[in-house]
């Protein structure tokens, strides 16, 4: 018999530090076999639950530059929802749920990482850049997400079982302590689905049916008229999904993303129109004088390059400051490769340390290779494809091979994936190869890009996969089947994400990626590195504001700040930043102990905080998802978006003037109310 997670009271006391000298590591779940694991119930809902969190975390991550870690929600909703049934789910089922559907977030992060930037230049005159299929962007994420999945099964058991303890493995801490909660998570579900329920209404209202203002200008107290009548601007972005995002974020964070924005909006803005109001002649990029335009055209055409610049370097740095422990770790996982798996016949071995064989990992990557060089010289449209195909899959896959390890080992050790700065690599280096090869241009920069969603997305999914195998490797789930599965679930959420992304791009061009409604921050980043690599859109005052953040982010790095956080803040419009504040605020005074406070009851009340954030984050985006969906269809079919003015609930001049937005404060005042309050009430209720 095995162990119901009712019965299951917590980790081995040996399970995060290094083992003595035959001391032997037991999971949760031990050896038996007839274990309750890969059943109908888990894989179904883990594919549904990749579905879902996919396409949330594609809209937030493109929004907003910050995507959902999809692992503890869905653990939370595996073991609640899991008590709904005749027979409740097991632990391992739990496991293989939360695996499938984790999926999410790293396919999404290699996608909307890379692929929006050449929506970006499809749209510019003369790049030559013609928009990614849904097709192209789903085999990108799924190839990606299959090589960093290969690369990683021959370490797994040097990372998970050899370095055993050697980590501190915070995120994987984090799942495997939800799923151990039993009847606690269940209760934690019924939150999280009220919470989402809150935040869809609420942004549903808000987008779709247009009962009060979607962006809060504070004109109706005075403070926004007088910002402008100096060159100013503040807007606050009516959204529940981005208060969430900003409550998980804390408010350190929170405080160093909206700087990034204040010096961009109140200093850089007012200044460069200043000086160049002055000038008499058009300065590139820019397509008018200064004197004629808003702020909001000065921050797209000169200030935003400086937090593009500022992106471009923190991730470069990432990659310099890291390099030494990045030779640290090709060293040993190549150690931990010679000596592989153990030679027992699987049939031999225990259940839980059964794992894909050397053959499975030598056969799937032949298989990536071909599949890979048909999809670069068939599926991209180039000329003479064969060698820029050649060459673009050798990229791939060394770099791949190269630096999962360095990505998964970059998990264990802080949490955070420094794949951004690898991929930007990846990037300057295919870029220049490609260039030799006299592959030059809109095709050029199209290939390049596809090499770098691929490598981008191998990476995040090598980080991912890490946390997934050491949550099975504590609580005692059979690797070989965690593996097999996380292919289905790569192809699932690629596709989804894919679903999303040119759902997205299919809406109102001036809504768009890399205009304010969807600023996809990393993507634009990386369009930049391309425009500079292929000369595309070239000028001498675009570069120097572009080294201009670059150098402010080394000036950032000096200092102790967070240059990416910054630079985030510098480059996404103030009404994103300023609701990520507002969430932060809130988080702090949610922790914040009182005077008659213990100190378990104020963190009893953030657990709370953050679980009802991550339902208004995930309840929000997706529906922001179904929003984008309806306009695409309405789009397609008619036109234009008349159709809907029928829902709206307010009249165009009362959504758009100061009876929208005194409806705003009002309903974003409740909307914090709720989360203040509802976390108090759970925190009391659980003491």
């Amino acid at each position: 018999m095995h162990k119901d997670t009712d019965e299951i009271k917590g980790l081995p006391e040996n399970a995060r530090r290094p083992l003595g000298e035959g001391e032997k590591f037991v999971p949760v779940v031990k050896d038996e076999t007839g274990v309750a694991e890969v059943t109908g119930r888990s894989v179904s809902m883990g594919l549904i639950f990749c579905a879902i969190f996919s396409m949330a975390a594609a809209y937030l991550a493109l929004k907003v530059g910050q995507g959902i870690e999809a692992a503890i929600p869905i653990s939370i909703l595996a073991v609640g929802l899991g008590a709904f049934f005749t027979r409740k789910s097991t632990l391992l089922e739990n496991v293989i749920i939360q695996s499938i559907g984790a999926n999410s977030s790293h396919v999404v992060a290699g996608a909307v990482f890379t692929i929006p930037a050449l929506y970006m230049l499809a749209a510019v005159p003369g790049s030559g850049v013609s928009q990614p299929t849904m097709w192209q962007v789903i085999l990108v994420s799924f190839l990606g997400g299959c090589l960093g999945i290969l690369f990683l099964i021959p370490l797994r058991h040097h990372l998970i079982v050899e370095m055993h303890g050697q980590f501190p493995w915070p995120e994987a801490t984090a799942t495997t302590q939800i799923l151990l909660s039993g009847q606690k998570a269940g209760k934690q579900a019924g939150i999280l689905a009220l919470s989402a329920g809150v935040g869809a209404l609420y942004d549903g209202i808000v987008t779709t049916f247009h009962g009060m203002a979607e962006t809060i200008t504070l004109k109706t107290v005075g403070i926004g008229k007088l910002l402008q009548n100096n060159f100013m601007t503040f807007r606050m972005l009516n959204n529940a999904a981005i208060i969430g995002i900003g409550y998980i974020i804390g408010l350190k964070y929170a405080m160093v993303i909206a700087a990034g924005s204040f010096l961009s909006f109140f200093v850089l803005v007012p200044m460069v129109f200043k000086i160049g109001a002055s000038l008499q002649t058009v300065l590139p990029p820019g397509d008018i004088l200064i004197s004629a335009m808003t702020p909001d055209q000065v921050f797209k055409n000169y200030v935003r390059i400086i937090g593009v610049g500022g992106i471009a370097g923190a991730g470069i740095m990432g990659v310099v400051t890291s390099f030494p422990s990045m030779l640290r770790s090709i060293s040993a996982n190549m150690k931990g490769l010679k000596s592989g798996e153990k030679k027992t016949p699987a049939s031999e071995l225990p259940r839980v340390e059964r794992s894909l064989t050397g053959k499975t990992v030598v056969c799937g990557t032949l298989a990536f290779i071909v599949v890979a060089f048909m999809f670069f010289a068939f599926g991209l449209g180039i000329d003479s494809p064969f060698l820029p195909a050649f060459v673009g899959v050798g990229v791939v896959t060394f770099i791949a091979f190269l630096f999962a390890p360095v990505a998964a080992r970059a998990i264990a050790i802080i949490g955070t994936n420094p794949v951004s700065g690898m991929t930007m690599l990846t990037l300057i280096i295919t870029g220049f190869v490609m260039l030799k090869l006299g592959l030059s241009g809109g095709q050029g920069m199209f290939v390049t890009m596809m090499v770098g969603g691929v490598v981008c997305t191998a990476l995040a999914a090598s980080g991912a996969l890490s946390t997934d195998l050491k949550i099975g490797h504590w609580l005692g789930a059979t690797p070989a089947r965690q593996l097999a599965l996380k292919f289905l679930g790569t192809a699932v959420a690629a596709t989804f994400c894919g679903i999303a992304m040119w759902v997205m791009s299919q809406t109102d061009p001036s809504q768009g990626f890399g205009t304010n409604a969807i600023p996809a921050p990393q993507a634009s980043a990386m369009k930049e590195i391309l425009v500079g690599i292929f000369g595309v859109q070239s000028g001498a005052l675009r570069w120097f504001f572009f080294a201009l953040g670059v150098i402010l982010s080394l000036i950032l790095r000096m200092v102790n700040v967070p240059a990416l956080a910054f630079a985030l803040g510098m480059y996404l419009p103030i009404e994103l930043n300023t609701p990520v504040l507002l969430g932060g605020i809130l988080s702090y005074i949610t922790q914040r102990k009182g005077k008659n406070d213990t100190e378990e009851m104020a963190t009893k009340r953030n657990d709370y905080g953050i679980l009802i954030a991550s339902g208004l984050m995930a309840g929000g985006a997706i529906m922001g998802v179904i929003d984008a969906v309806l306009n695409a269809i309405l789009m397609k079919t008619s036109g234009s978006l008349a159709i809907k003015e029928s829902f709206h609930l307010l009249p165009e001049k009362l959504w758009e003037g100061n009876a929208g937005e005194v409806f705003a404060l009002l309903g974003i005042t409740a909307l914090c109310l709720f989360l203040l309050l509802f976390a108090r009430k759970k925190a009391a209720s659980a003491e």
